[in-house]
């Protein structure tokens, strides 16, 4: 079969090949073996470069962990990813977000939002490069089902202000009105400004510009939800949204 596809990892296999981890439109997030492909780039060229997009032939068997990849159109490469850290480090938490909680059932609207958080990734401009990864993520997050509470109390379910700071809990999932937040002592002051971001990137439409002190922030409160969630389904920490975060030069 053919499929719309993402590389998300690849690592080499034996002497000759790679595997690689692929984000497809049709087949969800799906492992695949590249024969050869370390022998010749005739058959693959740069469609096993990380983030490249086009169109994966399969060769498809129920019940198979590894599938076959006969071939990879190219469509995208995104060699832009890799010309600055912030870009790169943005783009891999976004795959790495990806390959954690993504299944193998089809889903063509998580597949468009990781393709167009790549893309605005690789095109903001460097200084919104950062903001370009957070929108992406919450993105994903947002189209895998699980987004954040913002509009009404993840508690009582009541309806809250626009204006006004409110506590996020991670546990709760989301913002607490003020009587919920007295019986949800742990969670993070979420200015007005903030949640209106986060309610922005989820609904795919863009938010007001931050600075550098908020795009941290929002790194922090990210990570800490998806590491809320992953620790109720036994998972890993995520590695490399740690590295976004915590990298030197993302403090310059």
């Amino acid at each position: 079969m053919q499929t719309d596809a993402i590389v998300l990892h690849a690592f080499n296999y034996s002497e000759t090949s790679r595997i690689l981890r692929l984000a497809t439109r049709d087949v969800g997030v799906v492992s695949v073996l590249a024969r050869g492909a370390r022998r010749s780039k005739a058959r693959f060229g740069s469609a096993l470069d990380l983030f490249a997009e086009g169109v994966a032939h399969l060769a498809l068997k129920e019940g198979r962990d590894l599938q076959t990849l006969t071939a990879f159109d190219v469509v995208r490469s995104r060699v832009g990813l890799g010309a600055e850290l912030v870009r790169f480090a943005g783009a891999s938490a976004v795959a790495e977000l990806m390959l954690r909680f993504g299944s193998e059932d089809p889903n063509a609207p998580l597949f468009d939002a990781l393709s167009a958080a790549l893309n605005a990734i690789e095109l903001a401009p460097a200084d919104a490069a950062r903001e370009a990864g957070l929108a992406g993520a919450w993105r994903l997050v947002a189209e895998m089902g699980f987004a954040p509470s913002l509009g009404a109390c993840s508690a009582c379910h009541a309806t809250l202000p626009s204006d006004g700071e409110l506590t996020f809990n991670h546990v709760a999932g989301g913002v607490l009105c003020s009587r919920c937040a007295r019986l949800h002592p742990i969670g993070r002051a979420l200015p007005p400004e903030a949640r209106a971001s986060i309610a922005a990137w989820t609904s795919a439409r863009s938010g007001p510009p931050i600075d550098a002190a908020s795009a941290r922030a929002h790194q922090r409160l990210l990570r800490e939800f998806l590491h809320q969630h992953l620790a109720e389904a036994g998972g890993r920490p995520l590695r490399a949204f740690d590295t976004w975060e915590h990298a030197q030069w993302a403090a310059e």
